[in-house]
């Protein structure tokens, strides 16, 4: 059955919340975390529920409007996600076979992160030494600007997708941890990777389950 179009939210009014204990508990944490984009970081299909062109559905940018009106936003946790992840010094990448990748990246640099002190509570950020400078700025940032990993958006495999991944971090894919909402993906473990199938979009505790699945893969 073919999934439904979400309806999204236009602004983003959630209360700063706390970054998990995992994140700071001392043991290891995957050098690179990768995610699939359609019902993995945003609940559609860019290349079958939008339609260009693109603009900013509010001043926040925490959304974007397409030529017949819809509203298009990330899964709500997502902005937390990552600041978290990359705070954590986790290096962050894209793998999505859309048929519509310059939508897909188009969409990646008109949405905008919103300041880690919005989502992330101050008090639980201490001690994290990771991140880049505009992390701590205070300003908004375009979400693309967080995938420092790289991203390989089009139509292919996603073994195609963290060969390229690897290649180009030269991080081991034994390092990596894999978010989707597809089954048929699970051939990237063939590489060593660890992919974590997301039900219903990414969220603070499939990102837990998902590290503790990496952890648990490695004996720790």
């Amino acid at each position: 059955m073919p999934k439904k179009l979400s309806k999204q939210p236009t602004l983003t009014g959630n209360t700063p919340g706390s970054l998990p204990s995992i994140l700071k508990d001392g043991l290891p944490l995957p050098r690179a975390i990768v995610f699939d984009l359609d019902y993995t970081l945003w609940p559609f299909w860019v290349d079958t529920h939008v339609y260009p062109p693109l603009r900013a559905a509010n001043p926040e940018r925490s959304a974007c409007v397409d030529k017949i009106g819809e509203t298009f936003a990330f899964y709500d946790d997502v902005p937390s996600v990552l600041h978290g992840l990359s705070l954590a010094g986790i290096k962050l990448g894209v793998a999505s076979r859309t048929h519509a990748p310059d939508l897909g990246r188009e969409m990646l640099k008109l949405l905008l992160v919103p300041p880690v002190t919005s989502v992330l509570e101050e008090s639980s950020l201490e001690g994290l030494a990771g991140g880049s400078k505009k992390d701590k700025a205070g300003k908004p940032r375009k979400a693309i600007e967080f995938f420092d990993a790289g991203l390989e958006i089009y139509p292919s495999s996603k073994i195609r997708h963290f060969e390229a991944l690897g290649k180009r971090t030269g991080i081991p894919y034994t390092e990596m941890l894999f978010f989707d909402d597809e089954s048929r993906n699970r051939d990237t473990e063939s590489l060593g990777v660890t992919m974590w199938l997301v039900r219903d979009g990414v969220t603070w505790n499939e990102v837990v389950d998902g590290i503790k699945e990496w952890r648990r893969r490695r004996g720790v």
